[in-house]
């Protein structure tokens, strides 16, 4: 079960970002087919394989296994962002969002 996860999100991150399967490999110094290898479940990528996917995606490790956010470079810019955010501008974020989660 695990393995599939895994192909499905890394699918999931690398379309999202309009990456070929091929460009990826390439840029991550693999051969032209190996991330069509792992998205169909005929490999999985080493420790230090998964290390590069990251960092070309830019996202960490964890951000990969956060499967409930389908952006998770946008997600972490988002939050960097609130941070800097007077308390009564927060506040009013906060109630936006808590307004759209209830639609």
């Amino acid at each position: 079960m695990f393995e599939e996860d895994f192909q499905k999100r890394l699918y999931e991150l690398r379309t999202q970002k309009g990456i070929s399967a091929r460009d990826m490999s390439l840029s991550i110094g693999q051969n032209p087919n190996y991330i069509n290898f792992i998205e169909a479940g005929k490999a999985m990528p080493s420790m230090s394989a998964f290390f590069f996917i990251c960092d070309y995606l830019k996202i960490t490790p964890s951000e990969f296994f956060e499967t409930k956010s389908h952006n998770p470079e946008k997600m972490r810019n988002i939050i960097k962002d609130l941070q800097s955010l007077s308390q009564k501008n927060f506040d009013n974020i906060a109630e936006i969002i808590n307004a759209l989660t209830k639609i």
